[in-house]
């Protein structure tokens, strides 16, 4: 594949016009990974069999359904990364510590559930503070994660390997956490779109707690669009999670305006 597509939207566009296969889609993710990681350490564990199962079946799908396929699996062939935090059923979790290391969940967290129903493909586990303690992606017990930008630059934590495999098209969207700033400042520092929703928004079921009280459960994406998708997919409420509200999020009507700081200039 020349180039991999940036959005839901051009990927699945390429799909339904037979341009790609999903099993071509997770050959390309998997070849970055292998080609950018070891400097970049942003995944600790690559989903590689999995993904080409998921991949197999999003291909068949596709032949059977045509476009209809959105409407079931609004989300296929959605190339997904999760924060190690994250509980994936028969893939190793660790939180980015060693404590963890050979820790294989029985269960799945509900956003990982959600996203894979929806037709996402899952291809890594992403490197993080250790317990998402930390705020630089320096204080994993697998080492610290880089920026793809400038190696010498951290990317911002503690979703550190989140951000950076979306920036380093390792994979479309990742998940990640947010505390005190855990999505949006490594969003800030890899240029891609960090989304921290309302606490309670998004189920905490099956996620490790950096502190249950104060994490959000959001998600890194390329545009403001894709970041919506997403959120549509995982948000709402669950069984498992009683915080979460019931609330619907409406867009607003009235244009928005943004305040500067003067002292910014």
């Amino acid at each position: 594949m020349k180039d991999i597509p940036s959005t839901i939207e051009e990927t699945q566009k390429l799909l339904l016009g037979q341009k790609i296969t999903a099993v071509e889609l997770v050959d390309a993710y998997l070849k970055n990974i292998s080609k950018l990681n070891p400097e970049l350490n942003a995944i600790l564990t690559v989903s590689e069999e999995s993904a080409y199962q998921k991949a197999k079946k999003i291909d068949s799908l596709i032949v059977q359904l045509g476009e209809k396929i959105t409407r079931d699996y609004p989300l296929f062939a959605v190339v997904v990364a999760y924060k190690d935090l994250f509980l994936t059923k028969g893939t190793r979790t660790t939180a980015g510590s060693k404590v963890l290391e050979s820790y294989i969940p029985a269960y799945s967290a509900t956003v990982v559930k959600r996203l894979e129903n929806a037709g996402a493909i899952p291809i890594a586990k992403t490197n993080c503070d250790a317990w998402a303690h930390g705020a630089s992606g320096e204080n994993s017990d697998y080492g610290p994660t880089k920026n793809p930008f400038d190696k010498e630059y951290v990317p911002g934590g503690s979703s550190s390997g989140s951000a950076v495999a979306v920036a380093a098209k390792m994979s479309l969207v990742s998940t990640g956490t947010d505390t005190g700033g855990s999505i949006r400042q490594p969003a800030n520092f890899t240029g891609t779109v960090g989304f921290k929703p309302t606490y309670g928004a998004v189920s905490r079921y099956g996620i490790v707690a950096m502190a249950s009280s104060l994490d959000s459960v959001g998600h890194f994406t390329n545009t403001v669009e894709d970041s919506k998708r997403i959120f549509e997919v995982t948000r709402g409420e669950d069984s498992k999670d009683g915080t979460v509200t019931s609330a619907e999020y409406k867009e607003p009507n009235a244009k928005l305006r943004i305040g500067i700081p003067k002292e910014y200039f």
